[in-house]
Parts: structure tokens; sequence; C-alpha cells
């Protein structure tokens, strides 16, 4: 099969095209023909050597991909309630970039109905993301407000409009006014541009200076503590990456005061199972919301595979307001 390889840690023209063997599932697994293949940032971080796989994972980078089930054992089919050329969608732990490429049965989900490949190989890592941060560990609630930091990226993309469809207020810091139009069309009902206004004095403005509910938080560093400030009595911090350092100064007293939760979490060597419950949740609860349109993919640009490291120049670049997807031919 054809699979885009790291070939030695480094810039984007590390990334190469080659042949390998092809995967075989496991119990438990099922194999996909991929036709479209998500990238994110971490397969950035993965590519300069920052973000090791975890132990039996795929060398070969990849989130997230879309095609049609091409094999796996009966028992497991019939578990995910698929069968063989269905369309799905999946989040797997690596090997995301190839022609053919394996996945746990209850990480692999039916492709909405009315989105092609290319728009469902932009969901799982999102999705499975936005939804295990801002809703089962940070709660958000309908009538709260959620303060999005990057809103133009794909998890702000998918927070947004997975917060607004489920009833929340949602504002989002993005880094030029282009952005903070494009996040507002989305569906935010604020936005901020971080680099010539101040957050924490905007989110404590548009809330009457009662401060966000629920933050997303992408950059973690000096943010934090900054975050600390705007958010809410009862509030929550959920920290999914840190692009700003991973050093944090906070007012502790202020946690107290305002009973604030701040948790931290990755995704990627959570067990099978822990996905598994999240994809049950994104099947009966968010499907619906994406069949419906009223939740839809943001795709920035589609790249051919053989072109990844074009599409990972552009995620650096940071100049994408969506999803950028490889698509093999």
């Amino acid at each position: 099969m054809r699979a885009i390889e790291i070939t030695s840690f480094g810039a984007p023209d590390v990334l190469r095209e080659a042949q390998r063997p092809a995967p075989v599932p496991a119990a438990g697994e099922l194999l996909i023909a991929v036709q479209a293949s998500g990238v994110n940032r971490p397969d950035v971080l993965q590519r300069k050597g920052l973000y090791p796989m975890p132990p039996g994972v795929s060398d070969l980078p990849g989130l997230e991909v879309a095609g049609t089930v091409a094999g796996g054992a009966p028992d497991d089919l019939a578990a995910a309630g698929l069968a063989v050329g269905d369309a799905v969608c999946a989040l797997v732990a690596g090997g995301g970039y190839a022609e053919l490429c394996v996945a746990p049965a209850g990480q692999c989900l039916p492709v909405p109905k009315g989105l092609t490949a290319i728009e469902a190989a932009s969901l799982p890592e999102t999705f499975f993301t936005v939804w295990q941060n801002v809703f089962a560990i940070a709660r958000l609630a309908a009538g709260e407000t959620l303060l999005v930091q990057g809103g133009s990226s794909g998890i702000g993309v998918t927070a947004i409009q997975l917060a607004k469809a489920l009833g929340a207020r949602v504002i989002v810091t993005a880094g030029s006014d282009e952005k903070c139009a494009a996040c507002v069309a989305i569906g935010a009902d604020h936005a901020i541009n971080y680099k010539t206004q101040d957050f924490v004095a905007e989110t404590k403005r548009l809330t009457g200076g009662r401060g966000a509910d629920v933050v997303l938080d992408m950059v973690a560093g000096d943010y934090l503590g900054r975050e600390v400030e705007c958010t809410a009595d009862d509030g929550r911090i959920a920290v999914i990456a840190v692009q700003g350092g991973t050093k944090s100064a906070i007012d502790s007293g202020l946690v107290l005061r305002k009973r604030l939760t701040i948790s931290g979490s990755t995704l990627r060597p959570r067990s099978v199972a822990y996905k598994t419950a999240l994809a049950q949740d994104l099947r009966t609860k968010v499907w619906p919301l994406v069949e419906a349109g009223r939740v839809k993919p943001v795709i920035h640009q589609v790249f051919p595979a053989a072109k990844a490291a074009e599409a990972h120049a552009l995620m650096e670049s940071s100049t994408h307001v969506g999803k950028i997807v490889l698509t093999w031919n």
C-alpha cells in the first residue's frame, strides 16, 4: 500500500511517500480502505519528534481516517453494527496516512448521512476531543458561556458548533480580524482578536463581569493564569495542549475563591474502552446534529496525500480556518 512516512524528525519535507505492507486487523479491529485522512497538530509534533507513539502503534502519522470497511472478524463487525463495504470514519492512534488502516471496531463510526469521505475524515479527532473535554469533563451546559482559545482551528470550529447546537453561548479568540469574522460566521457569538485586545478584559465585559463558565485552552503557558481571572465562579478550565509552553503561574487564592476546576487530558494513550464510550456518545448525541445540518464540517483545504508536506506547512503557518485533509485516489 501507499503510505506517507516520517523519514527523520524535522521540517515538513521529511514526509515522503513510500510503500508499506498492508496492515492486518487483530482481534477487535477493522480494516479500512482509506479515502481521506485528516491532518492534525499532533501529526506535526510527531513529525518533529515531540509526540512519541504509544507502544505498539504504527510509526505512520495520522489520527483520523474515512473510507470503507475492507475487513474484520464477523463478531467485530457485528459489535460495531457495520458490514464490509460500509462507509466509515474512525479515530486511530496512528497509521492514518495510508491507503489501508486498522482501527478498533468501537472507534469506527458510520459516515453521517449526506457527508463525503473528505468531510467525514475531518470529524473524529476534533469531535472526540471536544466532546471529551468540553462536555464529558468540563460539563458545559445549555445557557452557560464557553471561551475557546484558538477558535479558527479544527478544534475551535468544532467546539463553536457543538456548543451552540447544545444551547451554550460561545466566545472565541483568534489571531486576526479575518479569523475572528470567520468564527462569527461559523456561529460564535463573539470573537476577540488576541493580538489587539485583552481577552481577559473582553471576556469579562462580554459576560457582564461574570466570566466564562468553561474555557477550552490549547495554549497553556501564561494563558492559564489569565484564564483563572476571567472564569466564572464554579468555572472549569480544560487544558488540551501546551502551544504556549508547559510552565504556568496562577493565583491559587483565586482558584479557591472561585471554586475552579482545572483539568488536563490527552486522548491518544487512553484505552480503547474509553474511546469506544466516547464514540457511542457521538453516535447517539452528535451524529444526529451533523445529519440535520446543525453542525457542519469546516474544510479549509484538501491535498493529495503525496503533498502531505505542503499540508503540514499550511498547518504550521496557522493561516487556516478549520480542517486540512489528505486524499487517496
